[in-house]
């Protein structure tokens, strides 16, 4: 199909572009703010409609008009469409309530619906609770990236506690796949995970407390990675390498590469010649730890639709881990002139029927160079 995603660079858009992108052979065409004003012809053709725009913060007018408003570009695009696109809206659990957000999202829910039968479009409503996730915005997405961005920067916020319902943004990004491949529903409400505001700031300072010399927190369900994804991105890349101590005697060197507090894991070891290149891909999901043994290498990474590369100079005579972040396309080459020995630890055994492994290349066309460490 040709999926017209709205709001494709805000931070649920790069999500569900990143899960369409691994998982589907979807045409993806993302609509953002630079290039708003091709939705018209973009929908024309198009064989679903994602509607993720929206607006969060702002002045009480500007949230509600600005949520209706898009709905109402949407609208009208798909009413002029040449057939009818299968429609998803993500909506949100305040819609409705007595706020310009809870406004706004249920009249660009009614908005959408209309438009959606008057052309006899298949319509679904996503109805999300508070997402969290990698790379969200500090003091605007969610209060889990701004404790996230406190925790990594050793700061302390503001905590009001209460009780709340979190979803992982790439589970928010499922249901909306699943409303175009799926539309006999008309509505869907993926649950989340009943937490609270404290209990958040709690486990993500014990990860961060024990993470920040190169242990691995507990790992012992979905969530707790998520929220450990979370965090790793808020640490990426000014927080990597992570050195780690080498105890050498007369009879050699000894390093502990991996220290994990709970749950399970794979380790593998690999050789690289020479001027040889291994990755090139990304995971939706996993941790993936890199640690040089011996030789030389360059760890280089480049986040999913992004350009701007960051790069690692590694080197077994002074080990150090890089964690590879979720979404971010990474490879390592052999840039010394002896084999590479490299130690590799995933917090997953493989799985060949679900590998969360998914292959691009790091460098493309218009990529620039960025911090190399």
């Amino acid at each position: 199909m040709k999926v017209v995603v709205t709001g494709a660079d805000g931070f649920l858009g790069w999500h569900l572009r990143a899960r369409l992108h691994a998982l589907t052979s979807h045409e993806i065409v993302p609509i953002g703010r630079r290039n708003f004003e091709t939705l018209e012809r973009q929908v024309r053709d198009a064989d679903a409609v994602l509607h993720v725009a929206g607006v969060n913060r702002g002045p009480d007018g500007e949230v509600e008009k600005g949520n209706v408003e898009l709905a109402h570009a949407v609208a009208n695009a798909v009413r002029k469409s040449r057939h009818a696109p299968r429609l998803a809206f993500a909506n949100s659990i305040q819609c409705g309530n007595d706020s310009p957000y809870g406004r706004g999202k249920a009249e660009a829910q009614d908005i959408l619906a209309v438009a959606a039968t008057s052309v006899g479009s298949p319509f679904v409503d996503v109805v999300l609770p508070n997402l969290f996730g990698e790379h969200g915005r500090p003091d605007y997405n969610s209060f889990v990236a701004t404790f996230a961005h406190a925790v990594a920067n050793d700061l302390v916020p503001e905590i009001n506690d209460r009780e709340v319902e979190l979803l992982h943004v790439q589970q928010a990004a499922k249901s909306l796949i699943d409303a175009i491949e799926d539309t006999s529903a008309a509505t869907l409400r993926p649950s989340g995970e009943p937490t609270s505001v404290a209990g958040i700031w709690q486990t993500l300072s014990e990860a961060h407390s024990l993470y920040r010399s190169g242990d691995i927190p507990p790992l012992t369900t979905q969530f707790e990675v998520d929220l450990f994804n979370t965090l790793r991105a808020a640490m990426f890349p000014w927080a990597y390498p992570i050195s780690l101590p080498l105890r050498s005697d007369h009879r050699g060197g000894l390093v502990e590469c991996v220290r994990a507090h709970g749950g399970q894991g794979q380790s593998f070891v690999s050789t690289t010649v020479p001027g040889v290149t291994r990755g090139e891909h990304f995971h939706l999901g996993k941790v993936e730890r890199f640690l040089v043994l011996r030789g030389r290498a360059r760890i280089s990474l480049r986040r999913l639709f992004h350009d701007e590369l960051v790069s690692f100079d590694v080197s077994g005579d002074q080990p150090a881990v890089i964690d590879m972040p979720t979404m971010w396309v990474h490879n390592i080459t052999n840039t010394g002139d002896t084999e590479l020995v490299t130690f590799f630890w995933t917090h997953t055994i493989f799985d060949s029927a679900h590998p969360d492994t998914y292959a691009v290349t790091v460098e493309r066309s218009g990529a620039v160079t960025g911090m190399s460490a």
